[in-house]
């Protein structure tokens, strides 16, 4: 995982610095130079793709040629085979080797700190997007550019050099754990009145592992595809597996995107909306989690009722996420985009257009986005596009002057001047964001309440010598099925709602620069509330399929065990069927130790 994280910030040390364009006209603090070039009437604007085809077959060629994604790749690769076995050999070993009562508990805190993790990611992705890209290899004092900018890029890969240098210490006290534990007295001990001893009876085995039998790859190879039949035969684990995999893609899809909705929604600047989500959202999944291993240790659920607590955190976190529909800001007031020119009336889908009567004789490119707002609150593509006809710089802010396009929107008042940067939303605006802030923490809360009952599920369902194998199939599921489709179709169609499209330097079509908000908000929280939707309806059937199947069979095995002995250990009825190949001698660790 170190070496895999240090791999992906590889290309800052071998690319070029970065290079954003400098307009001739704001190159000096106190020059006043027109950045609204006139040009004949009969002349048409020019655009970015009009330039010489030599530079632009050349810069074409240099985007082309560039295999700085080797890196990114290689590193992700990488980072993958060191994560591979950490939940379901991490988790198995803890299991095998913790007290009944505690086995939760102990999960629910793995998890828990597993959470905290992005909280400081967030945090410091937060700090990076506020520190320039070439910062140690340029003299800050020459950049002209500020983190409100659209040219701005962040130190995207410090961050990846700090998560790097801690994942190496971090493997450092792996190598002095042991190999396998004691197990524990309460785990045989038959008096034992935990959840699993509940759900699962005990077999008559001896748990310990016998002198010089080790387990080995062949034995391996040759169990694999009757446990996979056997894990695939059982319908509470295939019903938990695709509920998680349908609510891990709503996760996956709703945080990837949850910045740049803020952003958007909100009006709120990159470095902010990530510190507001490593600051209140992330906290409120990790006390969610750890609060569902607290309740599963403390009032010792079973597993019919962490069924219960499972579906029923995810019905009413879903419920809470309905009011996030209410809670958006209308459009920015952008020229030509959102509202026309005069600034008295929308614009629909067929009127927009970047170019009027107030601008039309200046040499405007509409391909460019500098956003300008005008003294009327209205923001511009471009101060070309507002008509300025002068400009004065004073260390990093600029002003313009003389704007005709915000004169004709603005005539009462008579102020045609604008600044750089785009124009804040409306009033209600930040009194919304707050509302979506409290709404949004305690629907992470309460969906996250469900996540270790779940886990627990998942655990006690399964036979004990597919425990490690079963999470595995459940985390590539996950990865595979969740966190690579979710959030490129989630991004397809957030990208329905694009109104203003940058362009890259060889002509081609870059990242929006300005979304519809209320399309915006209407896709994205339409498409994570049916996913939602969708989880609980496998959920549901989970709960229907253990109340059918195992309820009369936990009761009638409590009203046995009172008529015998209490030193009496009983057969394991486990959620999977009997299969004749699946009895292989077995003892906790047997997985793990391979």
């Amino acid at each position: 995982m170190g070496v895999g994280t240090l791999f992906i910030a590889l290309p800052q040390f071998f690319m070029d610095r970065y290079r954003y364009e400098k307009d001739s006209s704001f190159s000096s603090s106190t020059l006043s130079i027109s950045p609204c070039i006139l040009q004949p009437r009969t002349q048409l604007p020019i655009s970015d793709v009009e330039r010489p085809q030599t530079k632009l077959s050349d810069e074409c060629e240099g985007d082309t040629s560039s295999s700085m994604w080797v890196y990114v790749f290689l590193g992700n690769l990488l980072r993958g085979l060191g994560e591979a076995p950490i939940q379901p050999l991490g988790l198995a070993y803890l299991d095998d080797f913790a007290s009944e009562d505690n086995a939760a508990f102990y999960i629910g805190c793995v998890q828990t700190v597993a959470i905290i993790g992005p909280i400081f990611g967030f945090l410091l992705g937060s700090l990076c997007a506020r520190l320039y890209v070439d910062i140690g290899f340029v003299k800050l004092d020459h950049i002209t550019i500020t983190p409100k900018d659209p040219q701005w890029v962040g130190a995207w890969w410090l961050g990846y050099v700090i998560a790097g240098i801690i994942s190496l210490l971090a493997a450092v006290p792996f190598w002095c754990l042991p190999k396998s534990l004691p197990r524990p007295q309460s785990r045989e001990d038959s008096n034992s009145s935990s959840e699993k001893s509940k759900f699962i009876i005990d077999d008559p085995i001896n748990y310990q592992m016998p002198n010089g039998e080790k387990a080995k790859l062949m034995e391996m190879a040759r169990d694999f595809l009757p446990s996979l039949k056997s894990l695939f035969g059982n319908p509470v684990y295939v019903l938990y597996l695709c509920a998680s995999t349908v609510q891990f893609n709503c996760l996956f899809g709703m945080v990837t995107y949850k910045p740049k909705y803020i952003e958007q929604q909100y009006g709120q600047s990159s470095s902010k909306a990530n510190f507001v989500i490593g600051l209140i959202n992330i906290p409120a999944v990790a006390l969610g989690i750890f609060s569902g291993g607290i309740m599963m240790k403390k009032f010792r659920i079973s597993v019919y009722g962490a069924a219960k607590l499972y579906l029923g955190s995810s019905i009413v976190g879903y419920l809470l996420f309905l009011s996030l529909f209410a809670m958006g800001c209308e459009n920015s007031k952008v020229a030509g985009l959102t509202v026309s020119y005069q600034g008295n009336k929308p614009v629909s889908s067929s009127e927009r257009a970047l170019f009027s009567d107030c601008n039309s004789r200046c040499k405007c490119s509409e391909t460019k986005w500098e956003p300008m707002c005008g003294a009327n609150g209205i923001t511009y593509a471009s101060a070309c596009l507002a008509g300025c006809q002068t400009s004065h710089r004073s260390g990093k802010n600029i002003i313009f002057y003389n704007c005709t396009c915000v004169g004709i929107a603005n005539s009462q008042s008579g102020n045609s001047s604008g600044m750089m940067g785009r124009c804040q939303k409306d009033n209600g605006c930040p009194k919304m964001f707050l509302y979506f802030l409290v709404i949004s923490v305690i629907t992470s809360y309460t969906l996250s309440l469900g996540g270790i009952p779940g886990y627990m599920l998942l655990l006690r369902c399964i036979k004990p010598q597919l425990k490690s194998f079963a999470l595995g199939i459940y985390t590539l599921s996950v990865r595979v099925l969740a966190g690579i489709p979710a959030p490129v179709y989630f991004g397809v169609l957030i990208d329905t709602s694009c109104l203003k499209w940058g362009f890259k330097s060889c002509g081609s079509r870059g990242s929006c620069r300005l979304y519809d908000s209320n399309v915006f908000r209407h896709l994205y929280l339409g498409l994570t509330l049916t996913l939602g939707t969708v989880a609980i309806s496998l959920g549901t059937a989970l709960l229907c399929i253990l109340k059918k199947n195992y309820v009369s069979t936990h009761r009638s095995f409590i009203t046995k065990r009172e008529r015998t002995m209490r030193a009496t250990r009983f057969r394991k009825e486990t959620c999977a069927t009997s299969h004749p190949f699946l009895q292989p001698e077995y003892w906790p660790g047997k997985e793990t130790r391979l």
